[in-house]
């Protein structure tokens, strides 16, 4: 037998294949590749990930450990469990008006992040474009790439972070195919108003196009109820939500994509070959997360509520810019320096120990901004917040 690992030929060989090339130019998340470089310093006060604060409920992680004693741990339907996607069904439908048939426009996923993939892979061809807003969470364009599409980002640092249906009019080109609507936004924390949304799927039914809305934040509000375009504009929407935010179940990876069951069946196939299903035990902790945990998120949001202002109220008594978070637990801060966002974030960690996420990390637009994250304790904040005066102090001086 020839044992090829050791024959320099075949290394040889194996270091002159061509790997994908979209991959191949693709980078580690700005977010983690940031974190990652400020990871080694000692008390550290952490305003950087997207990882709420509180645990997972207990009777959702019971769930779980009843359905690990009671066997549950075979492959289900690629979908997920029947009863599952009723009660996705269900909370859709009482929360945010929208309705989708469990049997055949649901589909539970290993989080949103493989919705998101799911869907944009189902939709997307070579050479469509895709209008995003930026500064964007920076998980969609790497996919958006790696189907040869083109992501067409759209400059919202003038308009409060909110994509308008006009910006969209104006880079509408005969390749556009798709608009992701991220509401409530990381990194901004804004949302759009039920008026902004439907002017959006004015445009959007006048020119044929898709709407792919992330809405894994949708729970996390703080003035107003969240308004899913999905209500407005169906047949034209793949609406993405989940877990990891509402419930603190960041590690179990349940996302929920719903779509017209034209499109949905299509999704299903991709999803079927990417993952088969979902975890079943996450399934049942879902399936108790979405029935008896329904209002699960409303401690923790009126909690991010208070945290929204305190970090605000520091903001704007420190001279950043900023524009109060509708949603999510987030504030993208203009940066009251000529530093770039990097380099005011390296040092603040550096010489402070804060770590805050530099706006750059969200794509060009994001460049003057840092992404402070209230999803740690009120301590935390105001201390955190005092050192960043002294930094300031010491910048100023």
């Amino acid at each position: 037998m020839v044992n090829y690992r050791r024959n320099t030929k075949w290394r040889e060989l194996s270091l002159s294949i061509n790997l994908n090339p979209q991959v191949q130019k693709l980078e580690i998340s700005g977010i983690r590749q940031f974190f990652n470089r400020i990871s080694h310093i000692d008390d550290m006060i952490s305003l950087t990930l997207g990882q709420p604060d509180f645990e997972t409920p207990g009777h959702i992680k019971n769930a779980a450990i009843r359905a690990i004693n009671e066997n549950f741990t075979s492959y289900t339907h690629n979908a997920g469990f029947i009863e599952l996607r009723q009660a996705i069904s269900d909370f859709m439908k009482l929360k945010y008006h929208l309705h989708y048939h469990p049997e055949n426009e649901i589909i539970v996923t290993n989080g949103a992040s493989q919705a998101i993939d799911t869907a944009l892979r189902t939709i997307l061809m070579p050479g469509d474009e895709v209008i995003l807003p930026s500064p964007v969470y920076p998980g969609y364009t790497p996919i958006i790439t790696q189907c040869g599409a083109v992501p067409v980002l759209i400059d919202t640092t003038f308009s409060e972070f909110k994509l308008t249906a006009d910006q969209i009019q104006n880079a509408l080109t005969p390749k556009t195919k798709c608009i992701i609507l991220p509401y409530p936004s990381n990194p901004t924390g804004v949302s759009l108003l039920e008026s902004e949304l439907e002017a959006i799927a004015r445009v959007v039914k006048e020119n044929d196009l898709l709407i792919v809305a992330d809405e894994i934040y949708s729970e996390l509000t703080y003035d107003r109820e969240h308004v899913s375009i999905g209500s407005i504009i169906k047949e034209h929407t793949i609406t993405i939500n989940g877990l990891s935010k509402s419930h603190a179940m960041t590690g179990w990876r349940i996302g929920v994509l719903m779509a017209p069951e034209w499109m949905a069946k299509e999704c299903l196939k991709v999803h079927q070959y990417n993952v088969s299903c979902a975890s079943s035990i996450s399934q049942k902790a879902a399936l108790a997360a979405f029935t008896k945990g329904m209002n699960d998120a409303v401690p923790m949001r009126d909690e991010y509520r208070k945290r929204r202002k305190i970090t605000g109220d520091y903001l704007k008594s420190l001279n950043f810019k900023t524009v109060e978070p509708d949603g999510a637990f987030y504030y993208l801060a203009g940066i009251p320096s000529s530093m770039t966002s990097f380099d005011f974030a390296v040092q603040l960690a550096e010489k402070e120990k804060v770590g805050v996420i530099p706006g750059t990390a969200f794509g060009s637009h994001g460049e003057g901004f840092i992404r402070v994250s209230y999803a740690c304790s009120e301590h935390s904040i105001h201390e955190a917040f005092h050192r960043i005066s002294k930094f300031l102090d010491n910048k100023l001086e």
